[in-house]
């Protein structure tokens, strides 16, 4: 496992970038992820503005959600350890809390699956969250399109590094999307970690 940055860090606080690890999981862990999550239900992916039962343009994607278990506490640890390394190299929030489930997604070419641009922050519980992680579980020549692009500012999204085992950091309020799927299924988990109000 190997960190990485998308330019070099400076002592102060970068709160518009990502960091990440390449192959932040190994193959086995990946293997006992899916083995863990295979009986798990799937549900309608929606939005926070959304009724579970409605379909929505916005978003186009199953998921589940990973329980705080014993079986799957080994997942928690590694998210926290890489997103508390993350933050302290990078983001400097005041991180002291994984309140949320792990969501488990998969995004379908039949129906062009992808999540319009959004923010991870929003009203009630969703304005503690601080940082977001993605943890991408499919091979990046299983999909066409589903691509995680970030939006910091400026003219041109970032497209994050595609990879099975990839793990992506950065900031919950920035702009992000996933593409629409062209081909193929793309797999991934998200983590949200959060702290106190902004202040």
């Amino acid at each position: 496992m190997e960190s990485r940055y998308s330019f070099p860090i400076d002592l102060t606080a970068n709160q518009t970038n990502y960091y990440w690890f390449e192959r932040g999981f190994s193959p086995e862990e990946l293997a006992e992820v899916e083995r863990l999550v295979a009986n798990l239900s799937f549900v309608r992916g929606t939005t926070q503005d959304q009724d579970d039962f409605t379909e929505n343009e916005y978003r186009k994607s199953n998921i589940k959600w990973i329980p705080m278990e014993d079986q799957y506490k080994w997942i928690y640890d590694k998210i926290g350890g890489m997103a508390m390394e993350a933050n302290q190299n990078m983001f400097h929030f005041d991180l002291h809390s994984m309140p949320e489930l792990i969501q488990y997604t998969e995004y379908y070419d039949h129906e062009k699956g992808h999540y319009d641009w959004h923010m991870d922050v929003g009203h009630e519980h969703l304005s503690q969250r601080k940082v977001s992680v993605t943890v991408q579980l499919s091979e990046s020549d299983e999909y066409t399109g589903g691509d995680l692009q970030l939006w910091p500012g400026g003219t041109y999204p970032i497209q994050a590094p595609r990879g099975k085992g990839n793990v992506i950091i950065f900031p919950s309020f920035m702009m992000h999307r996933i593409t629409p799927i062209l081909k193929g299924t793309r797999k991934s988990f998200v983590l949200w970690l959060g702290g106190g109000h902004y202040r």
